[in-house]
């Protein structure tokens, strides 16, 4: 993965999520989480009961942004991704609350449980490298640097 992408997902803390319902209608939610570059993860925790988590569940394939934790009115930078939900029992998932955790701790105290989504595709937009400069990941390995 590309380490501008890298640097840009840690330092941050919330993404938007976005699910779609059984109408085919988006429905989209905040969240904390933590990042895997290694293998391309996102973890974040959310009750079971919530209407994002049965949405999910139903239909594992999402899509969502990273924007930065603070913005900069005239630098255009955060991440478009794509990803589905992984199961709790899949390998990849193992470790999903020790990571969570780990950049989180004070989530110990909160209910609920630590879904993983595989980022398959990775947008990034980053103007603090040119303006309009955007940089493209996916997990083929495919990896390009686009300036408009």
């Amino acid at each position: 993965m590309n380490e501008d992408i890298i640097k840009f997902a840690r330092r941050q803390t919330c993404a938007t999520i976005s699910c779609i319902n059984g109408n085919n209608k988006p429905y989209c939610f905040n969240c904390f989480y933590a990042f895997n570059s290694e293998l391309g993860l996102l973890y974040f925790k959310s009750s079971a009961d919530t209407r994002h988590s049965k949405l999910i569940k139903q239909n594992p394939f999402v899509a969502g942004t990273i924007l930065p934790d603070k913005l900069k009115t005239l630098l255009v930078q955060g991440i478009q991704f794509e990803g589905e939900l992984l199961a709790g029992d899949h390998p990849l998932a193992a470790h999903a609350s020790a990571n969570y955790h780990k950049e989180h701790p004070m989530a110990l105290a909160m209910q609920g449980e630590i879904w993983t989504i595989q980022i398959n595709h990775i947008k990034m937009t980053d103007s603090s490298k040119g303006f309009g400069k955007k940089i493209a990941w996916d997990r083929e390995g495919k990896f390009e640097v686009v300036e408009i």
